[in-house]
């Protein structure tokens, strides 16, 4: 298995425009979702930018990035392209696509998506779960919650749903954790498919893979990566930052 780790990124996001240079401690987020990429030592690193301005500040810092046409629709269809464009000839049969928005994210969680695909080979798409933070979890809707076919002491499971919806009963809520591993065909095969009722219904693209008939498996990681997805979250991982003393 040959895998490369792709990360979109584009300007125009809705809650926090421009947010891939947002000033972390000292570095942008952008750099910081590279760097730890880049310990994981899965394979080689590169962003897949929607912006002019992302590749600028990428290669600024050393590292490798490639510009995409804006106009792409999702991160997926970005790395795709991205990743058309790197291997034409199909080097790499798999790629990691890690979300920009996350520079803290641990080694271990890139490593886990990654080992899943490696050492499962029922698995279309790997992705990682964490359990929930707290009970309010199970309510809320911005938490994505995964089902699974996973015991008790199971590092993973294959995924049967992802949900937006309250889930009850005794047994732990998964936090869905937004990276994916995708075996080459499939990132091909889910681009190429046009939204599906469930992916429209519950706004989650996972589940136009699912309709499809792909495997998704996920990993348990211990805690889910700090997400910058509006200004209050960017205030928390610039105190975290601080805090912690990250360089």
């Amino acid at each position: 298995m040959t895998p490369i780790v792709l990360i979109p990124a584009r300007m125009a996001a809705t809650r926090l425009p421009g947010k891939p240079l947002a000033d972390i401690g000292g570095l942008p987020m952008i750099v910081r979702v590279i760097r730890q990429a880049e310990a994981a030592g899965v394979g080689p690193v590169a962003v897949a930018a929607g912006d002019p301005e992302i590749v600028q500040a990428v290669h600024a810092f050393g590292h490798d990035a490639i510009l995409t046409d804006p106009a792409l629709p999702s991160g997926s269809d970005r790395i795709r392209a991205a990743l058309e464009m790197i291997d034409p000839r199909g080097h790499h049969d798999t790629v990691i696509n890690l979300q920009g928005d996350m520079p803290f994210v641990t080694p271990r969680v890139i490593q886990a998506c990654e080992h899943l695909l490696r050492g499962e080979s029922a698995c279309d798409i790997a992705t990682v779960v964490a359990r929930e933070a707290s009970p309010a979890d199970r309510s809320n809707p911005d938490v994505v919650k995964a089902v699974l076919t996973l015991g008790s002491d199971e590092p993973g499971g294959r995924a049967l749903y992802f949900t937006r919806s309250t889930l009850y009963g005794d047994g732990p809520v998964w936090r869905h954790v937004g990276i994916y591993g995708y075996r080459r065909e499939a990132l091909i095969r889910f681009t190429e498919a046009p939204p599906s009722p469930l992916e429209q219904r519950e706004k989650l693209e996972q589940l136009r893979a699912m309709e499809l008939g792909l495997s998704i498996w996920a990993a348990v990681v211990d805690d889910a990566p700090i997400s910058v997805d509006n200004p209050s979250d960017l205030d928390a991982a610039r105190a975290w930052a601080a805090r912690e003393h990250v360089r």
